[in-house]
């Protein structure tokens, strides 16, 4: 038996944060689903596969290694690029990269493996709605965004990647339209899940509103 938390929205919207903070507070294994499709893009980038290349996208699929430790590290075939993976290159890939049927149905069965047997939170785009449908608790949090490119400014600069507000703030516009209207497992959110405004929410507010949330459960 296994608690499953799922906690989805869109990008910037505080997920990872949140997600890291509350699962240690309840002792939750912390899943970073976008991790994975960001280790995809990378590895592309890496081999210089493009996105109409399906055999190669294969390829790599068939002996890709993604591992994530508990201290929030991410290694890709025994490297680590927790930073790499955040970088703006992978960010232009990793939506197109995600719609992807071949890649979404290779790292459902990672997902879905690292969560056997384990209490966990995990976040993501889709996990209410298709990676665990039957969760035990569904969360979808979200914000504004401006208020979302404002985060991901500093959350950036914290990492020492340089970017604009201008730039973030479109790549986000951008990244929710394609999120929402993909064909394959679209951003949207559970019917049964609970709504989270985080815009005027510090994140200790945020903390506490999931943390009284799951326990309710």
């Amino acid at each position: 038996m296994s608690f499953v938390v799922a906690i989805d929205g869109p990008a910037g919207a505080g997920k990872g944060t949140i997600t890291k903070m509350v699962g240690e507070k309840l002792g939750l294994v912390n899943i970073d689903t976008g991790a994975t499709f960001r280790c995809v893009a990378l590895n592309m980038l890496q081999e210089n596969i493009h996105m109409d290349e399906e055999e190669k996208i294969k390829k790599i699929l068939e002996k890709i290694d993604i591992q994530m430790e508990h201290d929030g590290k991410v290694y890709l075939n025994g490297e680590e690029v927790t930073k790499r993976i955040r970088e703006n290159d992978v960010n232009d890939l990793v939506s197109p990269v995600s719609v992807l049927p071949i890649v979404r149905n290779k790292l459902l069965e990672v997902q879905r493996k690292i969560a056997e047997g384990k209490n966990v939170i995990m976040e993501g785009r889709d996990i209410g709605t298709v990676v665990f449908p039957d969760a035990d608790v569904k969360i979808y949090l979200d914000a504004t965004p401006e208020e979302r490119a404002k985060r991901r400014v500093l959350q950036n600069k914290e990492k020492g990647i340089e970017c604009s507000y201008e730039e973030v703030l479109q790549g986000i516009k951008d990244r929710d339209k394609r999120d929402s209207t993909r064909e394959i497992a679209p951003l949207k959110r559970a019917k049964d899940a609970i709504y989270v405004d985080t815009t005027n929410l510090s994140i200790k507010q945020v903390v506490e509103k999931i943390i009284e949330i799951i326990e309710n459960k």
